[in-house]
């Protein structure tokens, strides 16, 4: 079955450093294209970043451009998300997501195949 799994969050002081991990199973993950999303009580869930099935092509949201990056390694069924100079703003449960599809979406209404999510905490 169909399956990812998020692990790396946890608390941290602003300015400080994360790494996201989502491993997949049951699924073609390296003819996919994954995406990491985030989501806060009473906001809908935004879209942070996103890579196609080969990495060579890769998308992030305005707010997190230049201190996030997304990165997957094919042979490990696995999409990271690298996470520097973190923000309180930054705060919220974050997930990973599959589209079947080798080329990414910045809709979140695409991606089919979703983890359960990990929190992310930064404080000040």
């Amino acid at each position: 079955q169909e399956q990812l799994v998020e692990s790396g969050g946890g608390l941290v002081e602003a300015g400080d450093s994360l790494r996201l991990s989502c491993a997949a199973s049951g699924l073609p993950f390296s003819t996919s294209a994954m995406g990491w999303f985030r989501q806060v009580p009473d906001k809908e869930r935004e879209i942070v970043a996103a890579i196609n099935w080969s990495g060579s092509m890769t998308y992030y949201i305005d707010s997190v451009k230049g201190r996030f990056t997304i990165s997957r390694d094919n042979a490990k069924n696995t999409v990271y998300l690298q996470m520097n100079s973190l923000k309180p703003e930054d705060t919220a449960v974050y997930s990973c997501a599959a589209r079947p599809k080798v080329t990414f979406s910045t809709s979140v209404l695409v991606y089919t195949i979703w983890g359960q999510g990990i929190q992310v905490t930064v404080s000040s």
